[in-house]
């Protein structure tokens, strides 16, 4: 399966929700995908949902812990210097192999514009090495930092962080999803995607995470929240 990027499709054309390109790639996995591969992603959702995982991120109200980070480019980046410019949209994603993530990203990345005119920054975040974010930015035309959280470490914080179930893990090593490769450790460990705002002080905004890495927020939510907090 290939899924558009934005080089193949200029941001002109594909203005469509992003509840409908999730969709999409939603039906051309049920389309094409193995039925017992699909059951084994459900099943692995559903026992991440029984854990509440979601529930008990870093919410609302709270500060959020300090980090420094590095970039596509290997520069390194720090939350203070982020927040000195602003308020932050942090996007923690799993990374460039995920469909979901690549969707999410190529729909921030349009309405970037918008978060800027807001006086915020974005910023992806996810525990991929350097090398596939670069890969990543490059290949789908991202125009934000993509930063690299080795170990999750930044990730676990958030209460965002979980151990791929064995029986997912046998699956993406049959579709050459290797995580070793990918993120640089042998941890298997993965954070369920999550869209935060924070205030230039190190508050939390807004916070929204799903244990169903096919769910993630419309674009144009994060805007209205941008707007709705601009007096925070």
């Amino acid at each position: 399966m290939k899924w558009r990027s934005l080089e193949e499709s200029s941001p002109e054309t594909d203005v469509r929700p992003l509840r409908d390109i999730l969709t999409e790639r939603k039906e051309l996995i049920a389309k094409y995908v193995l039925a017992e591969t699909q059951v084994v992603h459900a099943r692995a959702i559903a026992e991440l949902k029984q854990q509440r995982l979601a529930a008990n991120i870093l919410p609302v109200g709270s500060r959020i812990p300090e980090f420094q980070l590095s970039d596509h480019d290997g520069k390194n980046m720090s939350s203070s210097d982020l927040l000195s410019k602003g308020r932050l949209v942090l996007c923690f994603i799993r990374g460039r192999w995920c469909p979901f993530c690549v969707g999410q990203l190529e729909a921030m990345n349009l309405i970037l514009p918008l978060i800027e005119q807001a006086g915020a920054t974005l910023v992806a975040i996810s525990p991929q090495t350097v090398k596939q974010a670069f890969f990543m930015r490059d290949q789908h035309k991202l125009r934000f930092p993509l930063l690299s959280d080795a170990g999750n470490k930044v990730a676990r914080q958030f209460g965002l962080t979980y151990r791929v179930p064995d029986e997912q893990r046998a699956v993406y090593q049959r579709a050459f999803v290797n995580l070793p490769f990918v993120n640089g450790d042998e941890g298997w460990e993965l954070p369920i995607p999550a869209t935060y705002i924070i205030d230039r002080d190190g508050s939390v905004l807004y916070a929204s995470a799903n244990e169903d890495y096919t769910e993630r927020p419309e674009p144009e939510d994060i805007v209205r929240s941008l707007a709705n907090t601009s007096g925070a």
